[in-house]
């Protein structure tokens, strides 16, 4: 690899704010909701949604830094390594993903994991009795023994510096609606949206994996990040649809219908069907006053 100069992400020209639109659906309508649609996935071709907003914090501190390489973590189909994989080449950074599944070592990649492969990324598939170290001192040590140094991205790229970036998104939408929703994975986002909101909206998360965790996480990353909790927010733990990646019928249903009504073709099913199918369930129970304008992120 080159050993030029990394490039700043600044150089990649990304579209912000992101557009927002006014989406006219009955689910919403009808009980007297307006929708519209942050579209986040519409930032970089490449770097979509909360993966341009977590990762360019972590991705300018370390060409800050004078750092060459980024190491994170995760599952076979993760956005995140895919993402982290995208920018590396894109800024001329070397990457490092620790895959769980030791299993995995050895038979065909994945389109996923291809794909990080393609872009450079040097896989390292480990035990999910290991995987569940990652967050302790002692393996991190371990890791960089093996690899040499670099810049510790956690898994999902939530962490304070992710958290900052994502409270821009909150200021875009500063007076533009009353409720914003965004789905869940780590929490990251939601904690930095909140943090950016004017005073009277608020956010809801839609996790989309079980536990019941998402909670006490945003906690967490609201104090790393500011040293305290941050605007109003909620987590909705109703429709994860059976956990990560789990599809329901009826999510199904909804999902096709939403992309048939508004033009958008291969709507997320991990995350953002999942919060858009929520919200339109919450508006169905009656939990936003007619008149009510809400926002919601389409993280990509």
């Amino acid at each position: 690899m080159s050993r030029t100069p990394p490039e700043s992400p600044e150089s990649l020209a990304p579209r912000l704010p992101s557009p927002l639109t006014e989406t006219a659906d009955e689910h919403f309508s009808r009980h007297g909701v307006r929708l519209l649609l942050k579209r986040d996935d519409l930032i970089h071709p490449e770097l979509v949604g909360n993966k341009w907003r977590k990762l360019v914090p972590n991705l300018r501190a370390a060409v800050r830094a004078g750092e060459r390489t980024l190491l994170t973590f995760g599952g076979a189909y993760s956005n995140h390594l895919r993402a982290t994989a995208a920018a590396g080449r894109l800024l001329g950074l070397s990457t490092i993903g620790v895959v769980r599944g030791e299993e995995l070592a050895g038979r065909p990649l994945n389109d996923s994991l291809a794909r990080c492969a393609a872009d450079g990324m040097r896989l390292h598939f480990v035990t999910r009795a290991d995987y569940r170290r990652r967050n302790t001192p002692e393996w991190t040590a371990a890791l960089r023994d093996r690899f040499g140094p670099f810049r510790l991205i956690p898994e999902g790229g939530s962490n304070a510096e992710a958290v900052r970036g994502a409270a821009e998104l909150g200021r875009e939408l500063r007076g533009a609606a009353d409720v914003v929703a965004v789905a869940c994975g780590t929490g990251g986002t939601l904690a930095g949206l909140a943090a950016g909101l004017a005073g009277g909206q608020r956010a809801i998360g839609f996790a989309a994996l079980r536990g019941g965790f998402l909670t006490g996480e945003v906690e967490r990353l609201q104090h790393a990040a500011f040293g305290g909790r941050r605007g109003a927010w909620t987590v909705e733990d109703r429709f994860h649809c059976g956990g990560f990646a789990r599809t329901t019928g009826a999510l199904e249903s909804f999902a096709r219908g939403f992309e048939a009504r508004h033009g958008l073709p291969g709507l997320d099913r991990v995350y953002v069907a999942k919060m858009l199918y929520g919200l339109a369930a919450l508006a169905g129970e009656g939990a936003f006053p007619r008149g009510t304008t809400l926002a919601a992120v389409v993280t990509g």
